[in-house]
């Protein structure tokens, strides 16, 4: 049993991390927290919270343990290993980094099948009995799209994301597909953790930085995303929803022109159950499906955004099953794509993305990434989209 006092949690969140474990003081880091403090206060965090500390720092932290909370979902291949034993799991990985080359089979079979939650334990441990970073460890080990996947794999859900969007705008060019594959696809609390993991890893506001590397109507898109101000109600109004399908449908098909302002404030704002009614509506009366609409009237990243947005709300599972699919059709496979996506939705609907994926395109998941993929990459992806 953990007992951590309120002197305790103040020490771990201004950096000095150390708990109380069966009357033994131990050490223990910033992302492990919120493994003990689930473990102590279950649902109740985040009045504790409240309660503990000044609004600014708990808010901070609310936002990131409750974008980890919220990413972990139940239709995942990769769930928690029974039998859990973090030292024997250390020995293994240290055991396969000894002596010359790497067992990466080892890796594979210790990592891919760990919940987020076990690797950050994983993680804790192996600093405190190796005296080095693990992530660091596996960096001077591996290399290419498995070095990817691995060090992925070792990030928490907001952290992960987080990384992704800074190396999409990092250096020359930006990769607007994973701003718009994060930023499309979050809820409220997840983008909130995001922005606040954000700006704790890289000291940069993350608006500021989409700011400087985006444009024009995209931009104000990816910006009011990041609002995190959709409504999540499931309230549907059934005469605004005539009124947002006759506005949209005025905004684009029936003038000259788009009133791209008119697509950004009804799709970013309102709510799922709303919107669903909004494209039947919309349907009636132009005749036809919203997503034809956005392709006939915008292009580019533009399209592409509204286009992720409207997927996403009919169905999260198949907009990724789709990206799925054209990360590795035709020749060559995006890579960036396919390890995103199957690292991040790995715990939360890879089963629901891999049954899209069979229904959409009559094969199986599994044997696009086998047919796609070589070596150790293919192999702990496979472990991660299971059978």
């Amino acid at each position: 049993m953990v007992y951590v006092s309120l002197v305790h949690l103040y020490l771990l969140l201004k950096g000095q991390r150390y708990c109380m474990d069966n009357g033994n003081i131990m050490r223990i880091s910033g992302k492990m927290l919120y493994v003990r403090l689930l473990t102590i206060l279950g649902n109740n965090i985040t009045v504790f919270l409240s309660i503990a500390f000044p609004i600014s720092l708990a808010h901070v932290w609310k936002l990131y343990l409750t974008g980890i909370m919220a990413a972990i979902g139940n239709r995942g291949t990769v769930t928690e290993a029974a039998g859990f034993k973090v030292e024997e799991d250390v020995n293994r990985l240290r055991g396969a980094m000894k002596g010359a080359g790497t067992d990466e089979a080892a890796v594979i079979e210790v990592l891919a099948r760990r919940s987020i939650a076990q690797r950050q334990r994983i993680k804790e441990a192996y600093k405190q009995t190796v005296g080095k970073d693990l992530t660091d460890d596996l960096q001077g080990e591996l290399t290419g799209n498995f070095e990817n996947v691995v060090l992925g794999l070792l990030m928490t859900a907001p952290v992960y994301d987080a990384y992704e969007l800074r190396n999409a705008m990092k250096g020359a060019g930006t990769e607007e597909a994973a701003l718009i594959d994060i930023l499309a696809s979050r809820t409220n609390a997840e983008i909130r953790a995001i922005t606040a993991v954000y700006i704790k890893d890289y000291e940069k506001n993350l608006e500021e930085d989409i700011d400087g590397d985006t444009s024009g109507m995209f931009q104000r898109v990816l910006v009011s995303l990041l609002t995190a101000g959709r409504d999540e109600s499931n309230t549907v109004d059934e005469a605004q929803a005539v009124k947002d399908a006759k506005d949209i449908y005025e905004a684009g098909e029936a003038r000259w022109g788009t009133d791209e302002v008119k697509f950004l404030t009804v799709l970013c704002v309102r709510n799922r159950n709303h919107l669903l009614q909004v494209f039947k509506e919309y349907q009636k009366i132009s005749g036809r499906d919203i997503e034809d609409s956005i392709k006939r009237e915008m292009s580019g990243s533009l399209e592409n955004v509204f286009l992720a947005i409207v997927k996403c709300l009919k169905n999260k599972p198949a907009f990724f099953a789709e990206r799925l699919y054209k990360s590795m059709k035709g020749l060559g496979t995006t890579d960036s794509v396919l390890i995103r996506i199957m690292v991040a939705r790995a715990e939360i609907d890879m089963l629901d993305i891999k049954a899209e994926f069979l229904k959409a395109y009559g094969k199986t998941l599994h044997s696009f990434i086998k047919g796609d993929t070589s070596g150790d990459y293919r192999k702990i992806l496979l472990e991660l989209c299971g059978e």
